[in-house]
């Protein structure tokens, strides 16, 4: 039996088969060598001329079969890279400048040129995109996600893929579609590895998206998935006990909304037989749409 040995690996060829692949859907993108090579003062140029140059091949010693097994990863498009921060700031830092720069955007293209600009969260050089809006900005109905999937980081617009999918069949069920409503997420950067947010994240985005919910002043907030619902409610209830309920969300300033708090579509996805209790939100979310008074 053949055998790959790493550091400390003993590995026969199935099992090195089965981590590539596992590499390969966690997004591992490079074959690191001895000497260091900080990727991230490079651009895509120099960086794919660095990898053609001193990186090992990683099907170098292996059979045909194995070669055709990874040769997906290279159909993905070559990972780009923003040039990093002279320096990075701690979170309390990151914080106060997003609020800064949040406060300060009159417009929601200002809003978007300033996350563009910014440079307080680390999630923003692992992104391929910003993902910052999709639908009408004028809905009176606008719903927040909390953070990009894989598809929406390529396409660079919220609820892409097979999740934007189902969420246009759950907006159409109840007489919507995405020219009534507007779409964004608590983090416009999409987290490496399928992670969920971590906490700093959250906090560091949280100025832009309650700014983006000033700037759009809707008249009802839809709150896909605990992470979402948890800061701008500013609470700690499981999502479970939080989805269904109707809470008021509260700006700086006083005044008051009703939001309501649901499962994401790629949580349904992934737990088809809540949709049932998806449903029911619908509805309770069509009945509250139904008495909106006519706006001046």
């Amino acid at each position: 039996m053949t055998h790959f040995d790493g550091p400390n690996d003993n590995l026969t060829r199935e099992e090195a088969l089965a981590r590539l692949s596992f590499y390969i859907e966690a997004g591992v993108a490079d074959v690191f060598t001895e000497a260091v090579n900080n990727r991230y003062q490079q651009d895509a140029s120099s960086y794919q001329k660095s990898d053609a140059r001193s990186a090992p091949s990683v099907t170098e010693g292996i059979g045909e079969s194995t070669r055709s097994h990874i040769a997906v990863s290279r159909t993905s498009p070559a990972p780009v890279f923003r040039e990093a921060a002279p320096m990075a700031l701690d979170d309390g830092a990151a914080i106060a400048k997003a609020r800064a720069l949040a406060a300060d955007a009159r417009t929601l293209d200002a809003l978007r040129d300033a996350l563009v600009s910014f440079e307080g969260c680390a999630l923003s050089a692992t992104a391929k995109n910003l993902v910052f809006e999709d639908g009408n900005r004028t809905a009176r109905i606008m719903i927040v996600g909390e953070a990009p999937l894989d598809d929406d980081d390529l396409e660079g617009k919220p609820f892409s893929g097979e999740a934007g999918l189902l969420l246009d069949r759950m907006l159409a069920a109840i007489g919507l579609d995405r020219s009534s409503v507007y779409l964004t997420n608590l983090l416009p950067w999409r987290p490496p590895g399928k992670r969920p947010p971590l906490p700093g994240e959250e906090a560091i985005c949280l100025p832009f998206i309650t700014r983006q919910i000033e700037l759009c002043h809707p008249d009802i907030l839809v709150c896909f998935g605990g992470a979402a619902a948890k800061q701008l409610f500013n609470v700690h209830t499981p999502l479970p006990r939080l989805r269904g309920e109707w809470k008021n969300y509260i700006y700086d300033t006083g005044a008051q909304i009703p939001a309501l708090t649901m499962f994401s579509p790629d949580y349904l996805l992934r737990h088809p037989a809540h949709k049932r209790l998806a449903w029911r939100d619908l509805q309770s979310l069509q009945a509250r749409i139904a008495a909106l008074q006519p706006r001046n």
